[in-house]
Protein backbone atom coordinates (compact mmCIF):
# COMPACT_ATOMS: atom_id res chain seq x y z
CA UNK A 1 0.00 0.00 0.00
CA UNK A 2 1.35 3.53 -0.71
CA UNK A 3 1.40 5.67 2.10
CA UNK A 4 2.10 9.32 2.14
CA UNK A 5 1.49 12.16 4.62
CA UNK A 6 0.78 15.57 3.39
CA UNK A 7 3.93 17.59 2.99
CA UNK A 8 3.53 20.75 5.62
CA UNK A 9 2.31 18.77 9.11
CA UNK A 10 0.76 21.79 10.86
CA UNK A 11 1.31 20.65 14.36
CA UNK A 12 -0.83 23.20 16.40
CA UNK A 13 -3.73 21.75 14.13
CA UNK A 14 -3.04 18.05 15.13
CA UNK A 15 -4.71 17.11 18.20
CA UNK A 16 -2.69 14.15 20.13
CA UNK A 17 -3.56 10.63 19.98
CA UNK A 18 -4.19 9.26 23.36
CA UNK A 19 -2.38 6.17 23.68
CA UNK A 20 -3.01 5.50 27.18
CA UNK A 21 -0.14 5.32 30.16
CA UNK A 22 0.57 8.78 30.04
CA UNK A 23 1.59 8.57 26.34
CA UNK A 24 0.01 10.70 23.39
CA UNK A 25 1.45 10.89 19.57
CA UNK A 26 1.11 13.14 16.71
CA UNK A 27 2.10 11.77 13.28
CA UNK A 28 4.63 14.43 11.68
CA UNK A 29 5.54 12.89 8.59
CA UNK A 30 6.10 9.70 6.27
CA UNK A 31 5.95 7.73 3.29
CA UNK A 32 6.59 4.03 2.70
CA UNK A 33 10.06 4.09 3.56
CA UNK A 34 10.42 6.32 6.99
CA UNK A 35 8.06 7.90 9.46
CA UNK A 36 8.81 10.70 12.40
CA UNK A 37 6.50 10.65 14.81
CA UNK A 38 6.25 13.13 17.89
CA UNK A 39 5.81 11.31 21.26
CA UNK A 40 4.91 12.94 24.47
CA UNK A 41 5.07 11.62 27.54
CA UNK A 42 4.05 12.15 31.39
CA UNK A 43 6.38 11.55 34.72
CA UNK A 44 6.05 7.47 34.79
CA UNK A 45 4.90 6.60 31.51
CA UNK A 46 6.31 3.75 30.15
CA UNK A 47 7.30 2.44 26.81
CA UNK A 48 7.48 -1.18 27.32
CA UNK A 49 9.54 -3.75 26.64
CA UNK A 50 9.14 -4.26 22.23
CA UNK A 51 11.07 -5.35 19.35
CA UNK A 52 10.20 -4.37 15.66
CA UNK A 53 12.21 -5.13 12.63
CA UNK A 54 12.61 -1.08 12.14
CA UNK A 55 15.28 1.15 12.56
CA UNK A 56 14.51 3.50 15.09
CA UNK A 57 16.35 6.79 15.92
CA UNK A 58 14.87 9.03 18.42
CA UNK A 59 15.65 12.58 19.73
CA UNK A 60 14.95 14.22 23.18
CA UNK A 61 13.39 17.25 22.87
CA UNK A 62 12.61 17.55 26.17
CA UNK A 63 12.16 15.89 29.67
CA UNK A 64 14.24 12.74 31.17
CA UNK A 65 14.01 9.24 30.08
CA UNK A 66 16.14 6.00 31.26
CA UNK A 67 16.26 3.57 27.71
CA UNK A 68 17.17 0.26 28.04
CA UNK A 69 18.31 -1.14 24.44
CA UNK A 70 19.80 -4.78 24.74
CA UNK A 71 20.28 -4.85 28.33
CA UNK A 72 22.32 -1.72 28.16
CA UNK A 73 20.34 1.14 30.22
CA UNK A 74 21.17 4.91 29.94
CA UNK A 75 19.51 8.13 30.98
CA UNK A 76 18.74 10.76 28.18
CA UNK A 77 17.68 14.54 28.22
CA UNK A 78 16.83 17.09 25.88
CA UNK A 79 19.61 17.19 23.21
CA UNK A 80 20.42 13.35 22.83
CA UNK A 81 19.77 10.92 20.16
CA UNK A 82 19.18 7.04 20.52
CA UNK A 83 19.59 5.05 17.62
CA UNK A 84 18.34 1.31 17.57
CA UNK A 85 18.93 -1.21 15.59
CA UNK A 86 16.24 -3.79 13.97
CA UNK A 87 15.11 -6.31 16.05
CA UNK A 88 16.89 -5.27 19.45
CA UNK A 89 14.38 -5.32 22.56
CA UNK A 90 14.38 -1.85 24.18
CA UNK A 91 11.96 0.00 26.18
CA UNK A 92 11.85 3.42 28.09
CA UNK A 93 10.66 4.98 31.25
CA UNK A 94 10.02 8.75 31.66
CA UNK A 95 11.70 10.17 34.56
CA UNK A 96 10.77 13.51 33.98
CA UNK A 97 7.37 14.43 31.77
CA UNK A 98 9.38 15.48 28.43
CA UNK A 99 8.50 14.63 24.40
CA UNK A 100 10.50 12.43 21.76
CA UNK A 101 10.79 12.23 17.98
CA UNK A 102 10.99 8.75 17.00
CA UNK A 103 12.27 8.24 13.53
CA UNK A 104 11.30 4.90 11.73
CA UNK A 105 12.70 3.00 8.30
CA UNK A 106 10.62 1.75 6.84
CA UNK A 107 7.42 2.86 7.54
CA UNK A 108 5.56 1.76 11.15
CA UNK A 109 2.69 0.44 8.88
CA UNK A 110 1.08 -0.62 12.16
CA UNK A 111 0.51 2.48 13.58
CA UNK A 112 -1.26 3.92 10.66
CA UNK A 113 -3.70 0.87 11.03
CA UNK A 114 -3.83 0.47 14.60
CA UNK A 115 -3.34 -3.62 14.32
CA UNK A 116 -0.26 -3.18 16.36
CA UNK A 117 0.51 -4.23 19.88
CA UNK A 118 0.39 -0.74 22.36
CA UNK A 119 3.69 -0.78 23.76
CA UNK A 120 3.02 1.63 26.10
CA UNK A 121 1.77 0.47 29.90
CA UNK A 122 0.70 2.04 33.16
CA UNK A 123 3.19 4.32 35.15
CA UNK A 124 5.56 3.07 36.53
Amino acid sequence: MNRVSEKYVITKDIKWEELGGGVSRKFLGYDNQIMMVSVKFEEGALGAPHQHFHTQATYCVSGKFEFDIDGVKQIVEAGDGVYIEPNLMHSAVCLEEGQLIDTFSPVREDFLTGDGPSYFGDKK
